[in-house]
């Protein structure tokens, strides 16, 4: 398969051992009902056991191998207020009350409370897709579509995943209605221009948002992954 990745110049992500000790200094643990030496614990087994975890970007899951809380333990309205850009918080837009009701959709996620996931790409080289456009072409590369809470741990990790003009949607989460159908908006991760309801107090400030389903956004890429595993 050729080499699809578009965000070479994103620097590695943390070993895991020092991802797991950033979620515990922001209080991961307590939100998710995790005891922090267990996060401890399975980085160590987790980096023993693969190899990985040294922080280079050699593509055998070190440097892009993420370490993620699974959503039902730790849902995105808790962890979006972890972001930070300069001094300014994470938020999620007002209009997204239901944030936390996006669930996985066409992925699955493993059945613990910690898993992984690997080959983290931003997806640049899709801005201006559509969602609808965007993820059958994902499938037919292999990749998985990051789902919302995959999408914040990686900034919380690697803040610099998060940039003017190359931000990221995480169409592997939707919303599904009560008649069974899909809600038309799909999440997002970008940078609040102060604009709006947002106030100008939260420009520059990390936002989870929406978008629809249908509609192109020149700054948004689509965030994948390789895939999961616990």
């Amino acid at each position: 398969m050729p080499d699809t990745s578009s965000n070479a110049a994103l620097p590695a992500l943390p070993p895991l051992t020092d991802q797991a000790e950033r979620l515990i200094a922001l209080g991961v643990p307590e939100l998710a009902g995790i005891p922090a030496d267990e996060i401890r614990a399975y980085a160590r087994s987790t980096t023993a056991g693969t190899g990985s975890g040294t922080g280079d970007d050699s593509g055998t899951g070190a440097g892009d191998t993420l370490l993620a809380v699974h959503p039902d333990r730790a849902p995105a309205s808790a962890l979006t207020p972890l972001l930070r850009r300069g001094d300014k918080p994470g938020f999620v837009v007002v209009d997204m009350p239901d944030v936390d009701d996006f669930a996985p959709a066409g992925v699955e996620l493993p059945d613990s409370a910690l898993y992984l996931v690997t080959g983290l790409d931003r997806g640049d080289r899709m801005a201006n897709w559509s969602p609808e456009e965007a993820l059958p072409e994902l499938g037919a590369e292999g990749r998985t579509p990051l789902v919302l809470g995959e999408g914040i741990h990686w900034v919380l990790q690697q803040p610099a995943a998060l940039e003017r003009n190359h931000c990221f949607m995480t169409i592997g989460s939707r919303l599904r209605k009560a008649d069974g159908t899909l809600d038309a908006r799909t999440p997002a991760i970008w940078i609040s221009n102060g604009t709006g309801r947002d106030g100008r107090e939260r420009r520059d400030a990390p936002k989870v948002g929406w978008c629809w389903w249908g509609n192109r956004h020149t700054w948004l890429g689509f965030a994948s992954g390789t895939g999961r595993g616990e």
